[in-house]
């Protein structure tokens, strides 16, 4: 069975700021695009680095893009966490803080994909591992994204979560949607009508 009508909103996670490598930049792109080419709605902080990066490049190739913002007012949002807005169709003013509205991001999300990443991006991951997300992981990307296998080990904590790796945007993306969809597929199974009412 599928979500008729719905659309798949995957959020982009990752560093925000520190050095931004070229090649990663370009693989953000290259995420943001496959998620307009499938349809999909970006979510992420509305922040700069890695997941503007792809809200740039998935607006520009038409698809909706919603940024959770720390702040609490457009205002707050530039002035006080110098974060951009213009490339997104609407943003969230949740007045959390930069911790607190991590929640509210990765609770949007279906997927959630983590391109690099440093401290805020491993609370993302926490708060998606521990709340069942399906988590895709692009790999070569450094940061956190280059140690979430072994972070899971340490972890040793069995939830719902379902995480898959690759160093290719495209292919990523794919398998996310194809394991999402079956996914929403297995949910369905499980709430089947009685037949005596």
């Amino acid at each position: 069975m599928e979500l008729t009508g719905v659309k798949t909103k995957v959020g982009v996670m990752g560093s925000a700021g520190g050095r931004m490598d070229e090649g990663v930049l370009e693989k953000a792109r290259q995420l943001g695009l496959e998620i307009a080419a499938h349809g999909c709605i970006l979510i992420n902080g509305a922040c700069p680095g890695y997941p503007h990066a792809a809200a740039v490049a998935a607006h520009e190739a038409g698809a909706m893009t919603v940024g959770i913002s720390p702040g609490l007012s457009l205002v707050e949002h530039v002035e006080r966490y110098h974060s951009p807005y213009e490339e997104y169709d609407c943003i969230i003013y949740t007045g959390s803080g930069l911790m607190g509205r991590e929640v509210a991001a990765i609770r949007s999300c279906d997927i959630v994909t983590i391109v690099g990443g440093r401290s805020g991006t491993l609370g993302e991951f926490a708060i998606a591992y521990d709340e069942g997300k399906l988590i895709a992981v692009l790999e070569g990307t450094g940061g956190i994204a280059d140690h979430i296998e072994s972070i899971v080990g340490m972890i040793d904590k069995e939830t719902n979560a379902d995480i898959i790796y690759d160093p290719d945007p495209r292919t990523l993306l794919d398998r996310a949607i194809d394991l999402h969809r079956l996914r929403i597929r297995q949910a369905r199974a499980f709430y089947v009508t009685r037949p005596d009412g």
